[in-house]
């Protein structure tokens, strides 16, 4: 486990470093930045002096020898905007995007493994059927508009809940509540689908051949054995939380990473976006290796090379 662990923390070099190279790219191609931070007014001899004070005037792999040299001394360049170091503005900005994405998946563990236990122990009934068709509504409703649906109900019509910001309990219901409810669309789904195949295992009669208590059953022997896959879908979740809550902090003007991230685009801010996906990738490798260390807590019988 430990020779797995490490080979798993060696990746991460290379993965980082295709990944920078790929944004990196990609911001490149999409234009001149100094387009952007200087007034239409501007003559072409202000725009080249920018330039030049810029660096930007080099060729690409100059650029990026300079850039990549800076990440591995933990220095991603200045933002073209804010004028601040790149890596600590937006390492400032990671805790709320944390808080959201805890807030999230607490919500969607506590509205999915309920349901999906007992969708998959009342299979084919009334409440199957209705906690299914939640589910799949879950899935298919855009975060987007469930959002703004939550804020003309909440804020708008019963003044109940700020619409925006950060700063209190409050302010974390609505965009904890958008993010987290697709979420437990898609964990009940694969805890019933998992529940139902474990039920019908042999080792589940033999338990209630015993005598065991139903609820025994249920949570012991049997929701236990279907978690490896859920643990799976948690992790994939909770890494796609940190990284995908752009457009719900969008909406709700939360001040997380994923707000930031959408602004460094629009405005080809290279050190801003080259630090956030930077930060959003080791969190997503980081998240994977943990779901792999649950696994041998949850099935010792699992082997590791």
């Amino acid at each position: 486990m430990k020779g797995y662990i490490a080979k798993r923390l060696l990746q991460i070099i290379p993965v980082l470093f295709i990944i920078t190279f790929i944004v990196y790219s990609l911001l490149y191609l999409t234009g001149d930045p100094v387009l952007l931070m200087l007034p239409e007014t501007a003559t072409e001899e202000d725009r080249q002096a920018l330039r030049e004070a810029l660096h930007l005037d080099r060729p690409f792999y100059i650029q990026y020898a300079t850039f990549l040299w800076g990440v591995l001394h933990g220095n991603f360049g200045k933002s073209y905007y804010y004028g601040q170091e790149a890596l600590p503005f937006v390492l400032e900005r990671l805790p709320a995007t944390f808080e959201l994405a805890t807030a999230s998946m607490g919500i969607a563990i506590l509205i999915a493994v309920p349901f999906g236990i007992w969708s998959a122990t009342h299979k084919n009934k009334w409440l199957d059927v209705i906690i299914s068709g939640f589910a799949v509504l879950g899935k298919a409703m855009p975060n987007f508009w469930f959002g703004i649906m939550l804020i003309l109900l909440f804020s708008v019509e019963l003044h109940m809940l700020p619409v925006s910001g950060r700063g209190s309990f409050e302010h974390l219901v609505l965009p904890a509540v958008t993010l987290g409810f697709g979420v437990a669309a898609q964990i009940t789904r694969l805890i019933r689908s998992a529940m139902l195949e474990i039920l019908q295992q042999e080792y589940i009669r033999t338990a209630r051949s015993k005598g065991l208590i139903e609820m025994l059953v249920i949570y012991r022997h049997a929701f236990r054995n279907a978690l490896i896959p859920v643990v799976t879908i948690i992790a994939m979740q909770a890494s796609s939380l940190i990284g995908g809550a752009l457009i719900t902090e969008t909406v709700f003007s939360w001040p997380g990473l994923g707000q930031l991230l959408v602004q460094a685009v629009s405005r080809k801010d290279m050190a801003i976006v080259e630090a956030a996906v930077f930060i959003i990738t080791l969190v997503v490798i980081i998240s994977n290796l943990l779901a792999d260390i649950v696994y041998k807590w949850l099935d010792p019988r699992i082997k590791y090379q």
